[in-house]
């Protein structure tokens, strides 16, 4: 079994570098050979997290950094993303698929977050968002 890989980094509150991080984890994840399926999954997860932290967290500002921190293992991918914005409540966040919500455009990221990952846990007062997703996860269940 191979080593994990790790790292961390500090990015400043731009897209173009959230980008650069979701390419990285995406590249070693092809590397590890994680199926299509948990590719997608996870580039999916990261593109909403990552642009979630740098849009609602720090609101684009120039002073405010994102740390993220992956580890990929043969097992899984983790990633945690923390942001220095004011924070929310993500249970206050209203239910996209309830028929007064449909027409609002938020919502939708983290409710695709939790279908697609093992993990999808928000913490320091929704500051701190840690994405999980294992290897050949059957996520998302989808009903008959």
């Amino acid at each position: 079994m191979a080593d994990p890989v790790l790292f961390e980094l500090l990015i400043p509150s731009q897209m173009s570098a959230g980008m650069a991080v979701q390419d990285r984890v995406i590249g070693l994840m092809q590397e590890l050979q994680f199926s299509m399926r948990d590719i997608f999954a996870m580039r999916l997860s990261l593109e909403e997290a990552i642009s979630n932290a740098i849009r609602h967290g720090n609101r684009f500002a120039v002073d405010k950094q994102v740390w993220i921190r992956c580890e990929l293992s043969e097992l899984q991918v983790r990633v945690v993303i923390r942001d220095e914005g004011e924070g929310f409540d993500p249970e206050q966040v209203p239910d996209p698929t309830l028929a007064e919500n449909l027409e609002r455009p938020s919502g939708r990221g983290l409710l695709l977050m939790r279908a697609y990952l093992s993990t999808c846990h928000y913490s320091d007062s929704g500051r701190c968002l840690t994405l999980v997703r294992e290897r050949n996860s059957p996520l998302p269940i989808v009903p008959d």
